[in-house]
């Protein structure tokens, strides 16, 4: 973990949570890997593009898509492998999957654990202050089990936690991805420029 808390500089308590969500996106997408869910679904989106070609942008979610459409995918199948793993890391974490009331096609889970906790496990020697005792720290995950076709895929690997390889959109199909959510994201009252 070290090695992650060296390359980024942070000061504040909002740039330590950005990067305790950082370090947690890649541990999940490290348990994910060895759990099988790339021999089915591909990685996408902004954390993807951050992560794999440097786009300079936080990114909340871990967005992933079924490389071929199945009704019938279950998420909750991944989450005993996913939590054992982040949790051998040392990560106290719960990993919930979000029963949804309306009929969708995107399946949902969130990876929590306590702040306060992941602060003294990042930050041992930063006294911790500011931060409510019940706050916690969420990783969303959705799955698109019913995807637009056409996207092309490749294997990508990281070193860090250890070496694992995901398949995710390609740069083409995540830019075109990028051009699609500018054009068509239903954006409502909370006008952002994150695509853009």
């Amino acid at each position: 973990m070290n090695k992650w808390l060296s390359r980024i500089s942070q000061k504040s308590n909002e740039e330590k949570r950005n990067v305790v969500k950082e370090v947690m996106q890649e541990i999940t997408l490290c348990a994910l890997s060895k759990a099988g869910f790339f021999d089915v679904a591909a990685f996408y989106g902004g954390t993807a593009l951050r992560i794999f070609y440097g786009l300079d942008c936080f990114s909340e979610d871990l967005d992933f898509s079924l490389m071929t459409k199945n009704q019938d995918f279950d998420l909750s199948t991944y989450v005993p492998t996913l939590k054992l793993l982040v949790q051998s890391f040392g990560l106290n974490v719960d990993v919930e999957i979000k029963h949804k009331t309306l009929d969708s096609a995107i399946q949902s889970a969130f990876l929590k654990g306590d702040t306060i906790e992941q602060f003294l496990l990042f930050y041992p020697n930063d006294l911790v202050t500011g931060i409510n005792k019940n706050e916690k720290v969420k990783i969303k995950f959705e799955t698109d089990t019913m995807p637009a076709g056409l996207a092309t895929y490749e294997t990508k690997y990281r070193l860090l936690p250890m070496p694992y390889s995901i398949k995710l959109y390609d740069e083409a199909s995540l830019f075109s991805g990028k051009i699609h959510a500018v054009i068509c994201r239903s954006w409502k009252s909370r006008v952002k420029g994150r695509d853009l």
